[in-house]
């Protein structure tokens, strides 16, 4: 179970969205407003996305360019080839002409799969639902064409278009009155679970999450100047140049702190793949989930590029 950017709750929340996606999904051949179906679908596109990052022109692509990149320096290692520089320098061009070609076709062949017609169509119906503000809970990064974590625009993006602010109320929920009593009903939906609220430590991940990661290159910094200055006082006789040993027990404090931080942030961190993992069961439930933060975002990200 995977955490959908829009689910069918949000789409029907707004008559006008529900309408438009219904319509992209007669043109792509493809029932957006089934939870379920898209979710298989979003995950079998994304497979097939990622397994282009895999074949031949990959590997051939590398290692070309890896080759014709280190071929002219390598050349000055070996003395018998040194001295046939205009000939040892020949490989290179050809190599680099192979690297380019490889890593063209690997580039066209992810390019088709992220224009797979099921996905323009999907990603027609995120633009439709930030456009009405409907809330999105996240766009995965390989569906814009970005990097797990990248930032930017990416090289197939959400289409954006000028927002609508009025709002329209979502479809009556009619019931036939004529029918007779004893008329058998279907079985009841599965109870919806509720919404979680954002608990207080997911909030203090929000705030930490890009804090620290200076904690290493400081402590180090201050451990070699108090070292090297207190050896240059110690040289010259300078008794007051001791004092720089003062920088070592303060370089280990700067490294306490920082691994005090990182554990205070695995933990907060733990919390928040918590918070998300329980406002993914509310949405599969039929819960309008809510647009998650940058951070839980990255997180969310973060975690399928290693699943």
């Amino acid at each position: 179970m995977a955490l959908l950017p829009v689910s069918r709750a949000t789409l029907e929340s707004d008559a006008r969205v529900l309408a438009a996606v219904r319509t992209i999904g007669a043109r792509h051949g493809v029932d957006y407003t089934d939870d379920a179906a898209v979710g298989e679908l979003l995950a079998e596109r994304r497979a097939a996305v990622e397994a282009t990052q895999r074949g031949w022109p990959a590997w051939v692509g590398g290692l070309a360019l890896t080759a014709g990149i280190i071929w002219p320096f390598a050349v000055h290692m070996v003395p018998s080839l040194a001295a046939e520089l205009p000939v040892s320098y020949a490989p290179a061009g050809p190599l680099l002409v192979i690297a380019v070609a490889a890593l063209t076709t690997l580039r066209q062949r992810w390019k088709r799969e992220l224009t797979h017609r099921t996905l323009v169509g999907y990603r027609e119906v995120l633009g439709v639902a930030r456009a009405h503000g409907l809330p999105v809970t996240h766009i995965p990064a390989w569906l814009e064409g970005k990097s797990y974590g990248g930032t930017g625009k990416g090289a197939v993006p959400v289409p954006t278009s000028p927002p609508v602010t009025t709002a329209a109320p979502a479809p009556a929920m009619t019931t036939a009155t004529s029918a007779p009593t004893s008329t058998p009903t279907s079985a009841p939906a599965p109870a919806q679970v509720p919404l979680p609220p954002k608990p207080q430590a997911v909030e203090a991940y929000e705030r930490m999450a890009d804090a620290g990661g200076w904690h290493d290159e400081v402590g180090w910094l201050l451990l070699f100047a108090g070292a090297i200055g207190a050896g240059y006082a110690w040289r010259e006789e300078q008794p007051a140049g001791l004092a720089a040993l003062l920088l070592i027990p303060l370089a280990f404090g700067i490294w306490l702190a920082g691994h005090r931080q990182g554990k205070e942030k695995r933990r907060l961190r733990g919390e928040a793949l918590a918070y998300v993992h329980a406002v993914t069961h509310a949405q599969a439930s039929g819960a309008p989930a809510p647009e998650l933060s940058p951070v839980l975002r990255r997180l969310l990200d973060e975690e399928r590029g290693t699943a």
